[in-house]
């Protein structure tokens, strides 16, 4: 969850690494540190809160170094503060460590360096690595590569790391397990990082390592070894983003400027997934007529598209499917073999749930798919096969832009599917394809036909204490994601549920004043979720309905207390690619209204690396 950086090469760290974290701070932002190598000698500075809590400090006292780490946090171990900062020293200043994941066997392993004498100064797990380098150094000695090696198979859970060494002032080590890490490869320097954001403006070639990999950088050089230090060759990859697309580009907010974006890479999106799923590779291992069911697994946003795959498979290619947690799937002992396939879903594709439920289904002989848009991500590359989401990067937390395309690439595989068990004719095939095809013009016409009416609207809600979200079959998948990207950046409580669930419990809790946002997006659906409306209309609630125009207006409610969006005609299975837009709007405006920071909301972070 949290981000670290580092730079070796020609030039001062500090700014580099700094700039770097800016990056990054959607990956945590309870505190921030710097650490350089300055002639022989660490000098640190880490600060509790934001990045320029950070930046102030070092104004006070600048630093200055030609190799250094850098780190922003998400607290896991040990409450945000100084102290809890990374990067951690060892006690006697001998080693400097930067750590994203959790180090599981940290209390073991502390209290036996405490027996021998060792004194720790944080609470958290990761300044075990640096205190275990540093004995490790002093009983064993050899190379900063020994040390690292002997290390990490001491350590269990997951990891990322960067080490310095203070005698070791030209060389800076990193290495992975179950944590995402590049190396990036610049004229003044070479770089390691959570994130291709973090060293976008300097370079776009970049190692992607994999687990248990060790990489040892000097400013002029990479070498990579395993973790028995056998040399291993790997291939520079380049990274097609422009630097830009991590840059706001005169939005307020990230989120805004990802929303928008929506149109373009939904487009990309498309484009890709159609010319992989053409790929022989990919047509052998997706033969669907082998499986006798599919299980979805993803966490959040990415559990809500997955939700409304499962209506889209389901309802076109007449396939079982199961949608499952992934943070549940592997504890529940999951019913999967090798007639399954398993379609996992993360944005980073370094979704530690995300990741062990992709193993515990590989284990069982199941095929793996994942759909993910970080290039060289874990799943990405463990996964049987793999299709992208192009959605570039993303820095606000909350996903917008991810979500959509994890849509239209699930569309374009319950198209295939049904196609390939010819549950569906090529006529219908063909205005199916034709309708995807549509949606990126139909969600740039929602953007700009809705925008201005959801801002006005929405800074009427910023006073409501709980809204609620409700629609039938595939709308309520989407009422799951309208209500997580509400409460997510604007603080409000919030809960999706099916419509016909209302009168079994949940309308105990419609009074004056109360907002329900209902979705009804299904021509065929329409008047049983008008009925709820009507219902909680009655008990004092106001409305905010967003309505297929496939309805005659005499079907819709005239009421002083709900305002109404219509979306555009669409098949009613692909209107979550429609109505979500709205969603995402209302959220934002609704947080903007609140004057709250949309791309960093509280306590949480865009990768959830940690179980």
């Amino acid at each position: 969850m949290c981000g670290i950086i580092g730079y070796i090469g020609s030039k001062n760290a500090v700014p580099i690494i700094v700039n770097g974290l800016k990056k990054l701070e959607y990956r945590g932002y309870d505190s921030a540190g710097v650490a350089v190598n300055n002639n022989g000698e660490f000098c640190a500075v880490k600060k509790r809160g934001r990045l320029t809590e950070l930046e102030q400090a070092l104004k006070k006292t600048p630093i200055k170094g030609n190799i250094g780490i850098g780190h922003t946090r998400w607290a896991t171990h040990g409450e945000p503060s100084d102290i809890n900062s990374h990067p951690h020293l060892s006690e006697f200043n001998t080693i400097a460590v930067v750590h994203n994941g959790i180090i599981e066997n940290y209390k073991e392993l502390k209290a036996k360096l405490e027996k021998l004498g060792v004194k720790f100064s944080s609470q958290t797990d990761s300044e075990v690595v640096a205190q275990l380098a540093e004995y490790y150094k002093t009983k064993f000695g050899g190379s900063l590569l020994d040390i690292v090696s002997r290390v990490a198979q001491a350590l269990e859970g997951s990891f990322a790391l960067g080490i310095m060494a203070k005698d070791n002032p030209n060389t800076l080590i990193a290495i992975k397990k179950d944590n995402p890490l590049i190396i990036g490869v610049g004229k003044d320097g070479n770089f390691i990082a959570s994130d291709v954001p973090a060293v976008l403006e300097h370079t776009k070639s970049v190692y992607y390592l994999a687990d248990k990999e060790i990489a040892v950088i000097k400013k002029d050089s990479i070498e990579f070894f395993t973790l028995e230090k056998e040399p291993i060759n790997k291939e520079v990859s380049l990274i097609e983003w422009d630097a830009s697309e991590s840059e706001k580009g005169g939005y307020q907010h990230f989120m805004l400027k990802e929303m928008l974006e929506q149109p373009k890479i939904l487009q990309a999106t498309i484009k890709h997934a159609k010319q992989r799923l053409s790929q022989k590779e990919v047509l052998d291992k997706l033969d669907i007529k082998q499986y006798t069911k599919i299980v979805i697994t993803a966490c959040g946003s990415a559990y809500n598209a997955g939700f409304v795959a499962k209506y889209v498979l389901e309802d076109l290619a007449r396939i079982p499917v199961e949608i499952e947690l992934a943070s549940e799937f592997r504890y529940k002992n999951p019913i999967v073999d090798d007639k399954t396939l398993v379609i996992l879903i993360s944005q980073s594709g370094e979704t530690a749930d995300t990741i062990a439920a992709m193993r515990e289904a590989k284990s069982k002989g199941a095929t793996t798919l994942g759909v993910v848009n970080v290039v060289g991500s874990c799943i990405a590359t463990e996964s049987d096969v793999c299709i992208y989401t192009l959605a570039g990067p993303e820095i606000a937390v909350a996903t917008t832009k991810a979500y959509s395309a994890q849509l239209v690439v699930m569309y374009l595989l319950a198209i295939k599917f049904a196609s390939d068990l010819g549950v569906i004719d090529e006529k219908t095939i063909k205005a199916l394809e034709n309708d995807v095809n549509s949606i990126p013009d139909l969600v740039d016409v929602t953007i700009k036909s809705t925008i201005d009416t959801i801002a006005k609207y929405s800074a009427l809600c910023i006073g409501y204490s709980s809204i609620f979200f409700i629609g039938r079959n595939i709308d309520y998948a989407v009422a799951l994601e309208g209500s997580l990207k509400l409460k997510e950046i604007s603080y409000i409580h919030s809960e999706a549920y099916a419509g016909g669930e209302l009168k079994h419990g949940t309308i105990s809790l419609i009074e004056d004043g109360t907002l329900v946002v209902a979705i009804a997006s299904n021509p065929r659906l329409f008047p049983k979720i008008m009925s709820n409306v009507e219902q909680v209309m009655t008990r004092g609630a106001k409305v905010f309905s967003i309505e297929t125009s496939l309805v005659n207006e005499s079907d819709r409610i005239q009421h002083k207390d709900l305002f109404r969006i219509k979306t555009h005609s669409i098949n009613e299975l692909f209107s979550p690619s429609l109505s979500v837009i709205i969603l995402q709007l209302f959220s934002y405006f609704v947080a903007a209204n609140k004057g709250l920071d949309i791309d960093k909301p509280r306590n949480l972070a865009k990768s959830v690396t940690v179980e």
